[in-house]
């Protein structure tokens, strides 16, 4: 807890004196940087000041009461097992280590930019794990790698510092959403627990009314997009180097579908705002074959279908239909604070 009022304390301090005042931690941040040193800064509570969680515990969905329904989750699938992370974890934690089958990933989640982005923890032919190294660019999270200690920007989705340099993270599909929704589509999933060894505040949301006040930043942004209120979340996309963002459309309990191209490659942005869902795939299947896809409407568990009847989930999958099975090819996404996106992609468009 007193770290994270550390933090908290700090930062507004820093907002208080003016940007002027603000400096950086040289111990932290020597050697190559991809970044521009003068632009990072130091969280305030220090490396693994804000400790990542390493052995997640799990309960059914039916067993957890902590949550709320409109609190905010990240949710992975792989294989038949569907696993959720509440953002009232990540707030105090920012990453969780885990495996699945096989499958060695880490959930990153960044409370000051709103990302959540799910990490493949083979790196290079080697595993590791992810800490958090207290440095923030962008205002947004920047975790180091214990295996080689390379610092890497979350949502540049690459090593900006040490022997790692350069190297790029693969991801995997996740999705955001509320706890109501999730419960409702994957009654059967595991959900983390707050045993997680520390003492946490976990009902409580450690950074005041930061999420919903658009004049507040902690840390400087450079630029500042003002196309957009700040603190709005938007899909951020990027395909072959071209980045677009997609705002939530107000449609009822109706689904939303946005065809479009992104990169020369033909997508599909899904969303509902009441369900507080966005999501983008490509529109073409893993065996190549290209499909059309319509939202299919109060059926929460399959969201689309397409012209030969195949019937999709939100993570692309078919479930039934004569491609089950089979999923759509990935887009590489996050949802973010509009001005974290906006800062890191400057030349992003705005869909219509």
């Amino acid at each position: 807890m007193r770290t994270i009022a550390y933090l908290i304390f700090t930062s507004l301090m820093l907002v208080l004196t003016g940007c002027d005042n603000l400096s950086t931690n040289s111990t932290n941040i020597s050697g190559e940087w991809l970044i521009p040193k003068d632009q990072i800064f130091d969280g305030g509570p220090g490396k693994d000041g804000i400790p990542a969680l390493i052995t997640p515990h799990f309960a059914a969905v039916s067993s957890t009461s902590y949550l709320n329904n409109d609190d905010l989750v990240l949710i992975i699938k792989v294989g038949d097992e569907v696993r959720i992370y509440p953002h009232s974890i990540l707030d105090w934690h920012e990453i969780i280590n885990d495996e699945i089958s096989g499958t060695k990933f880490a959930i990153t989640y960044c409370p000051l930019t709103g990302t959540g982005i799910a990490w493949n923890r083979v790196i290079n032919g080697k595993e590791t794990t992810f800490g958090v190294s207290g440095l923030l660019y962008n205002s947004n999270l920047i975790p180091y790698d214990r295996a080689t200690n390379s610092n890497w920007s979350q949502m540049k989705l690459l090593s900006v510092n040490g022997s790692l340099l350069g190297f790029v993270v693969n991801t995997l599909p996740l999705i955001e959403t509320s706890w109501l929704t999730a419960k409702q589509v994957f009654p059967s999933a595991k959900v983390v627990t707050t045993s997680t060894g520390y003492s946490r505040s976990y009902g409580t949301y450690p950074y005041g009314d930061y999420k919903t006040n658009h004049g507040l930043l902690l840390f400087p942004v450079s630029p500042d997009d003002s196309r957009l209120p700040r603190k709005e979340r938007v899909l951020g996309v990027i395909v072959n180097n071209e980045t677009r963002a997609y705002r939530f459309k107000e449609n009822g309990l109706n689904i939303d579908l946005i065809s479009d191209v992104v990169g020369e490659k033909s997508i599909t942005v899904i969303n509902s705002k009441s369900r507080n869902f966005i999501a983008a795939y490509q529109n073409e299947l893993e065996d190549g074959s290209a499909v059309s896809l319509s939202p299919l409407q109060n059926e929460l568990s399959i969201i689309m279908i397409d012209k030969n009847g195949n019937k999709y989930n939100l993570f692309g999958e078919v479930i039934d239909g004569p491609k089950q099975g089979m999923k759509l090819k990935q887009v590489t996404t996050m949802v973010a604070y509009w001005f974290a996106w906006g800062a890191f992609y400057p030349n992003t468009s705005i869909a219509n």
